[in-house]
């Protein structure tokens, strides 16, 4: 006798989550469907410690992991945005300072 599996996995749950939202997804405008398709793609990324939570509502660690991901790419984006600001910086530095030393050599 093999042990089988007889409660759904997580990943079968949110598949489920993901099938009734298919009209949802299919009613939103072209832009917006590779949006929501990716909100899923984080949920699955996080499935396995969703899968240990073992939360009755499913869709509950769904929308924190993808609030998870979400912050990821915010962290990411601040981060990107210091360095651009810091280059803008630098270069504007370099600027006033061989803008001085045009001035001092006249």
């Amino acid at each position: 006798m093999t042990m089988g599996r007889t409660n759904p996995t997580y990943r079968d749950a949110l598949r489920a989550i993901e099938d009734r939202w298919a009209d949802f997804r299919r009613a939103l405008r072209r832009r917006d469907q590779p949006r929501f398709d990716r909100l899923f793609e984080y949920a699955r990324e996080h499935a396995d410690a969703s899968g240990l939570l073992n939360h009755q509502n499913p869709l509950l660690p769904a929308l924190l992991s993808i609030d998870l991901e979400q912050e990821a790419r915010l962290d990411d984006h601040e981060e990107r945005l210091e360095e651009l600001e810091r280059a803008l910086e630098q270069r504007e530095a370099s600027h006033e300072r061989e803008h001085h030393q045009d001035g001092a050599t006249e």
